[in-house]
């Protein structure tokens, strides 16, 4: 496979991802707002940080708000990250590699930008934010539908998923960060009932926590850091991400018959999230570990787009 082609379907399916993981972050900021009884735009502030976007949004932006945050993580032009520019990206990507596509696949991904440019034409209103969001996940579920039920399991797939994975343990690194550090208004509102609200809002935006409930009696931080941490059930925990792009990456070795660099990254990245435990992790510093996760999907994208010769 050309390189382009392989670099259009990795972000193709990553940008897809970033859609949704941005319409979740949008319903956790609502949800944890209504537990504050002071500064009532933290939550946004806290938003901004984990999509990696406040430089850009402070550059434009004055104060920061709900509704100009919403705005700018859904149809600000200007953000890259923003709903509107990672669907057309996805889109674009889409048309590039249309040949490697079902009809299907490419039929999914056109409707969704098609659906989200109408939706997004004007800013949401308050009442229609719900639906608007709920749409969004759905359009993403509909191209992964797509992908999954029409798709031949060789290389144009592995990308696929490499890219949807790597986005997923991103973003969820990202959330545990940003609620560790940003969210909590002091050291001593840890264990109190906001605290517990805001970690249980964590488990929403990343859909699992009809999932912990099922597992769970308990609903603490180090149960539910474990949980969207290491849980090799959950399909959005970064341990069940790097299981999927470890066997993905070997996919492709074997179809090509060549071990590459990035394999070593992520079996790596994969050896750490399986051979220890959350006791250990918060011993050791929550923030910490998680910073070098999210250093090493860096590493690993770059990686990946250098051996598998994206941009030649």
């Amino acid at each position: 496979m050309l390189g382009k082609t392989a670099g259009g379907l990795f972000w193709m399916c990553r940008y897809l991802e970033r859609s949704a993981n941005n319409a979740r972050l949008i319903e956790a900021g609502s949800r944890m707002m209504m537990t504050r009884t002071t500064e009532e735009n933290a939550e946004w502030g806290s938003v901004l940080e984990t999509a990696n976007v406040r430089q850009i949004y402070d550059e434009r932006h004055d104060a920061v708000d709900r509704q100009s945050v919403i705005d700018f993580l859904l149809r600000d032009k200007a953000n890259p990250s923003s709903v509107m520019s990672v669907v057309e990206a996805a889109r674009s990507n889409a048309r590039m590699v249309r040949v490697a596509l079902t009809r299907e696949v490419w039929e999914a991904v056109n409707d969704t930008w098609m659906k989200l440019k109408d939706a997004l034409a004007r800013p949401v209103r308050e009442t229609e934010l719900p639906n608007v969001l709920e749409l969004i996940r759905q359009q993403s579920a509909q191209v992964r539908g797509a992908l999954h039920g029409t798709m031949l399991r060789n290389d144009i797939f592995n990308f696929c998923r490499i890219g949807t994975f790597l986005e997923r343990s991103d973003n969820v690194a990202r959330i545990l960060d940003v609620k560790y550090y940003v969210l909590l208004p002091s050291v001593s509102m840890v264990g109190t009932s906001i605290d517990n609200y805001q970690w249980e809002a964590i488990l929403r935006s990343a859909a699992a926590e009809r999932s912990f409930a099922w597992l769970n009696k308990d609903s603490g931080p180090r149960t539910i850091a474990e949980f969207l941490i290491l849980d090799r059930r959950l399909p959005r925990s970064i341990a069940f991400c790097y299981l999927n792009i470890a066997r993905n990456l070997g996919y492709l070795e074997a179809e090509y018959d060549e071990s590459r660099p990035c394999m070593e990254i992520c079996a790596e990245t994969l050896n750490r999230l399986t051979s220890t435990d959350i006791e250990t992790i918060f011993q050791g510093g929550l923030h910490e570990f998680i910073q070098s996760i999210i250093q090493a999907n860096n590493s690993l994208g770059l990686q990946i787009e250098k051996d598998y010769r994206f941009y030649a």
